[in-house]
């Protein structure tokens, strides 16, 4: 096959050449990295409110599952995961709407074991 430059074959194929096969990877694999959620075990609540938010429906995510997490990483990445607002208050994660369903499914792809649905 030619390429629009008038070359043909993988433009590696010199370079792959020049410096032989590649040396083989490390014998002992990593150590692994503590876990992000170290209580995801324990149970997690998640519930939907509307008082004290100016009439807006939000997601409340609590419960001893939380804690030691960085809850501010988690809130990001769940914000940008289901594309929507997500916060830390108070200990707990504020997500915008009613979310319940999505936030269950999404803290358990995360490794959340004990996901309850509140209310």
């Amino acid at each position: 096959m030619t390429s629009p430059t008038g070359r043909s074959g993988n433009p590696f194929e010199k370079l792959r050449a020049t410096l032989g096969p590649l040396p083989p990877g490390p014998a002992t694999p990593p150590p692994s990295a503590p876990a992000p959620y170290p209580h995801a075990r324990e149970r997690v609540t998640v519930r939907l409110e509307r008082a004290g938010h100016g009439g807006k429906s939000v997601t409340r995510v609590d419960g001893p599952g939380l804690v030691g997490a960085d809850l501010s990483a988690l809130a990001k990445e769940l914000a940008r995961a289901l594309g929507l607002g997500a916060r830390v208050e108070e200990g707990e994660l504020l997500v915008q709407g009613d979310q319940r369903e999505r936030v269950g499914e999404a803290l358990r792809s995360r490794g959340f074991g004990d996901v309850r649905r509140g209310n």
